[in-house]
């Protein structure tokens, strides 16, 4: 009936109320503190949830980190799940590109270099459904989580990469292990 209409239907899970978003906004605050500690670790000044609104283009950077001694800017894009990876590629350059304006005008930041990351939890499932897609998500993001966190500790040049923080890195900064579990209607 939807298709004779040119329409689409939606379904919306629901879940003993708002418990489903509570249990993703809990893995992404835990994800975004593990990386909050990890940058203060090493000098960087950091703002969660920077809202922004220019020229149409509406957000909010979850992690901004500035490194003052080498005036870096980092953009972290946390997600404790991978929905479209477009999608989430395009904002994450939407994010890179206004990154420092928004951290001029707000905090006083003048950027030399911006960089930015894709942050997922240690998950098999993530890792398979970007592997799928390697090739494009390489071309935009080339760094691994070694590489970043070495460039976290001494930021020199740009950086662009996928940071996937495992179990251990999670239970060492005393988060819950938030294991998403696929749910087929």
């Amino acid at each position: 009936m939807a298709g004779a209409l040119e329409g689409s239907i939606e379904y919306e899970v629901r879940w003993r109320g708002g418990a489903l978003d509570r249990l993703l906004d809990e893995a992404h605050a835990a994800l975004a503190a593990i990386v909050l500690a990890e940058l203060k670790e090493h000098d960087w000044e950091t703002q969660v949830e920077v809202s922004y609104s220019h020229y149409g283009e509406r957000g909010s950077i979850d992690v901004l980190g500035w490194h003052p001694p080498t005036e870096a800017l980092l953009v972290v894009e946390v997600k404790a799940s991978l929905g479209s990876g477009e999608a989430t590629l395009r904002k994450l350059d939407e994010k890179e590109r206004l990154a420092p304006m928004v951290a001029a005008e707000r905090f006083g930041w003048h950027a030399s270099t911006v960089s930015k990351v894709l942050l997922f939890p240690e998950d098999v499932t993530i890792r398979r459904q970007l592997a799928r897609h390697q090739a494009y998500v390489k071309a935009g993001l080339p760094t691994g989580s070694r590489g970043i966190r070495r460039w976290i500790h001494e930021p020199k040049g740009t950086l662009r990469g996928v940071w996937f923080l495992s179990n251990a890195a999670l239970r060492r900064r005393g988060a819950r292990s938030q294991r998403m579990t696929r749910v087929d209607a």
